[in-house]
């Protein structure tokens, strides 16, 4: 399943900035651009997320995607496009938050923790599903999905997720990552970010490239 995996993909290796303020957005946003993350998330309960988007999407180029995540209602989806979000990312499986994201042109990222959950999301529209939490579903479990979950479907386990782990999720069948505490977390310098956010996009190359030379 490694194969699914495409370096630096838009949506495949989603950095979650959760408590980040928009006083740091452009800086934050600007490190881990140049380690090659290309997507940025930022969460709902964080300070100011809605400026946060705004600054991201305006000071960083074209080919990074921007989005916000805890995404709970309808009306959560209609400010964040109006911020500047491209993707929403939900830790549910909202049915009406899904169909108003793909109404409005995003991308939607709806959590679920079953396949039932999955599957109700890929009706609803979503082409995308965080595995979330991945740590609960553990690798057995998502490996299981695999098996049944259309292969056309991305699978971003999220949660507990390093440059450690990463590859035998992908040896499982996840074709990208979302990464939180890992990479960010408020009042953690630049260049601590700078190294973490190099070390998950090495391996992240690394996978790929060992699938392209098996």
């Amino acid at each position: 399943m490694i194969d699914t995996l495409t370096p630096l993909h838009p949506s495949g290796l989603v950095a979650i900035l959760r408590g980040m303020n928009p006083a740091e957005a452009q800086a934050v946003g600007e490190s881990l651009y140049a380690s090659g993350f290309r997507a940025l998330e930022v969460p709902l309960n964080s300070p100011q997320p809605l400026r946060s988007i705004e600054i991201l999407r305006s000071t960083l180029p074209a080919d990074a995607v921007v989005g916000a995540g805890t995404v709970l209602s309808v009306e959560q989806v209609r400010s964040c496009h109006a911020a500047g979000s491209q993707i929403i990312v939900s830790p549910s499986t909202n049915i009406n938050v899904i169909k108003e994201t793909v109404a409005l042109g995003m991308d939607s990222f709806p959590g679920a923790a079953t396949p039932s959950n999955a599957f109700d999301a890929i009706e609803a529209g979503a082409k995308n599903v965080k595995i979330f939490p991945a740590e609960q579903v553990g690798l057995a479990g998502f490996k299981a999905w695999t098996s049944v979950i259309p292969q056309n479907i991305r699978l971003l386990p999220v949660g507990g997720i390093s440059e450690e782990n990463m590859f035998e999720w992908a040896e499982a069948g996840a074709t990208g990552f979302g990464i939180g505490s890992s990479l960010y977390k408020a009042g953690r310098s630049l260049d601590d970010l700078k190294k973490r956010a190099d070390k998950l996009v090495d391996a992240y190359r690394t996978i790929h490239e060992m699938r392209n030379s098996a």
